[in-house]
């Protein structure tokens, strides 16, 4: 995988995903034993970030410190490029300087260009479409809990923004089946859930869309669930309170699920609107293991494209 972007999940092969979970596997038990894995000794990560973060900014940053290497913080007001500088310009002069750029930012189609001129590896951290980076690291959760993949379901109650996207495509991708229940309106994005129905058929899983929560959680050894509103679209708040009534993760919902069902969410939660507290905070939610696992699956993603593996 050396030198290989990750843009989506759709760019990695089922035999890659695994490779990274085997990675990734290795070096927590190594971070937990305290021992040094300096992979990526004298590298730099250049990261980029027209959105603010919590998880990314940290598990990049302390991930690449893990490694030996030195991640290098680019907030968007501290660079040209937040004055208008041609993306391609940024791409072509940081690559003389840097080994890879992680950029966290609105346009997908802003990474697609940035790895386009690049030289060098980008990783996608977050875009309006997708976050990559995220369900790696949920799937290699739901792995360390359930034992396997494949044949599994998961079922995502809520919006249709870009942890839907995502989830889709890596579920599709690796033959576990999953199933979107989301208001009328709120559907994920159309292009992605075509190219995903041609992937399930060829890894023999299911994706199913609908307006129901209890056909959606039915039988689900996943239930995940994101934000009503995520950055950007605060002045859409009270609408999608009211539009979202019904799809709050909640003891009822789960009553649907599976009796040994995990639940997910990528954080930071609105507890009380599309989870429970009760429900976040109980013996079924993985959470914060979730979370943990961010550092793991990103070292393990930076270790394989720049070349410390």
């Amino acid at each position: 995988m050396k030198g290989k972007d990750l843009l989506s999940i759709e760019q990695l092969s089922v035999e890659e995903i695994y490779k990274i979970f085997s990675v990734a596997k290795d070096l927590k038990a190594k971070t937990k034993r305290g021992e040094q894995h300096h992979l990526l000794a004298g590298k730099t990560l250049g990261m980029i970030f027209q959105k603010a973060s919590t998880r990314t900014r940290v598990s990049f940053e302390v991930g690449m410190w893990q490694l030996g290497g030195q991640g290098l913080f680019l907030g968007a007001s501290d660079m040209q490029i937040g004055r208008g500088e041609p993306i391609k310009d940024t791409a072509r002069v940081l690559s003389r300087y840097l080994d890879a750029i992680m950029i966290r930012t609105y346009s997908q189609a802003e990474v697609e260009e940035l790895a386009e001129y690049a030289d060098i590896p980008i990783i996608n951290g977050l875009t309006d479409l997708l976050h990559p980076c995220q369900v790696l690291a949920d799937l290699f959760t739901t792995l360390e809990y359930k034992g396997d993949l494949k044949g599994r379901k998961l079922a995502y109650i809520g919006d249709g923004n870009n942890m839907a996207n995502t989830l889709i495509q890596a579920c599709a991708k690796i033959g576990m089946d999953i199933a979107v229940a989301t208001p009328p309106g709120y559907e994920p994005d159309a292009g992605i859930v075509g190219k995903s129905l041609a992937a399930a058929a060829a890894s023999g899983s299911n994706v199913t869309l609908s307006n129901r929560v209890s056909t959606a959680v039915s039988e689900a050894d996943v239930i995940y669930t994101d934000v009503w509103a995520s950055m950007g679209q605060e002045s859409e708040q009270i609408k999608r309170q009211k539009d979202f009534a019904g799809f709050q993760v909640n003891s009822g919902i789960m009553k649907l699920a599976k009796p040994d069902a995990i639940v997910m969410h990528c954080l930071p939660a609105h507890r009380g609107e599309e989870i429970t507290n009760e429900i976040l905070e109980g013996p079924q939610s993985v959470v914060f293991d979730e979370a943990e696992n961010r550092l793991h699956v990103q070292k393990a993603i930076m270790a394989l494209i720049m070349g410390g593996i």
